[in-house]
């Protein structure tokens, strides 16, 4: 199984600290972590430790820090597309996770400075692929990625994490479209958001609010899946791993949202119980969970 991830790549340095420091303050953080993140980025990873072979089409550049990006996502499996053409060199995202709660906070310039071109060869990009995720960066990358998956009957998933303008243009192409509780500005409007999704073109719309139940909504149903009670231990890219993981599900050929979504939400789970943002990746329940869940 191939999946092909289009958006956000950046260099995640990651602080864990007791308490976050306040104006004119200075900590000392309990432990540093250094990987390549953004939310296709981390879906990417997610796909490839989940057994699927995962490319990654973003812009990283030739910089030091695309260079350390990419050489990162290499070792972790992942195939580079890189579209690159102009800009500054590969965001870094300076991220504090606190030790207690497990709770993230991130700055970041995202793909604010970098330019992107469309690859020429992208059908061929796509032909093999059984499944694409967009996560909305790289708006001219994400758009042309979604048609020409949706011309080669491609299913394609949206991750909607913060509203972008370009969502009304993707929308339409998606079949599956996950919303974080970010994404909608009223939570008792949840429902109305996801029917206004679908009637845009959505067929399966899922809403994610962290600890809270998963509440997803086709054409014809309804549905909400508990989050498995778990010690948390670090959140970052938790809502990014239950793309990842869904991506594998369809491309495994489940089309049962409430299955695809479970996984989501169990591999999620395991992700926020390790430290760091590449140590669950070699729990060995993943493979479990891959085998219960899905078969095989």
């Amino acid at each position: 199984m191939r999946g092909l991830f289009v958006g956000l790549a950046t260099l995640d340095l990651v602080q864990r600290v007791g308490e976050r420091p306040g104006a004119n303050e200075k900590v000392v953080a309990q432990r540093s972590d250094i990987a390549a993140g953004g939310p296709a980025t981390v879906a990417a990873v997610t796909f490839g430790a989940l057994s699927g072979r995962s490319v990654l089409l973003s812009a990283l550049g030739s910089g030091p820090v695309g260079r350390l990006a990419a050489g990162e996502l290499r070792d972790a499996g992942v195939r580079i597309v890189d579209a690159w053409t102009a800009g500054a060199d590969l965001s870094i995202s300076a991220i504090t996770v606190l030790d207690k709660t497990g709770q993230r906070s991130v700055v970041s310039r995202n793909a604010e400075d970098l330019t992107a071109v469309v690859p020429h060869d992208l059908p061929a990009l796509i032909k093999d692929t059984d499944v694409v995720l967009i996560d909305g960066h790289h708006p001219e990358l994400a758009v042309a990625a979604a048609r020409c998956a949706q011309k080669a009957g491609i299913p394609v998933i949206l991750d909607c994490g913060s509203p972008k303008p370009v969502y009304t243009e993707l929308v339409p192409l998606a079949d599956t479209v996950v919303c974080s509780a970010n994404f909608v500005d009223d939570p008792d409007q949840s429902d109305a958001a996801a029917a206004a999704l679908l009637a845009c073109g959505a067929r399966l719309v899922a809403i994610t609010a962290g600890a809270e139940p998963v509440r997803w909504r086709t054409r014809d149903a309804t549905g909400a899946i508990a989050v498995p009670p778990v010690a948390v231990r670090d959140t970052l890219g938790a809502g990014d791993v239950l793309h990842g993981a869904v991506a594998f599900a369809l491309a495994r050929g489940v089309t049962d949202p409430e299955r695809s979504l479970r996984f989501g939400t169990a591999v999620a789970s395991l992700r926020v119980q390790h430290v760091g943002p590449r140590a669950w990746l070699g729990d060995q329940r993943l493979r479990s969970l891959v085998a219960g869940m899905l078969g095989g």
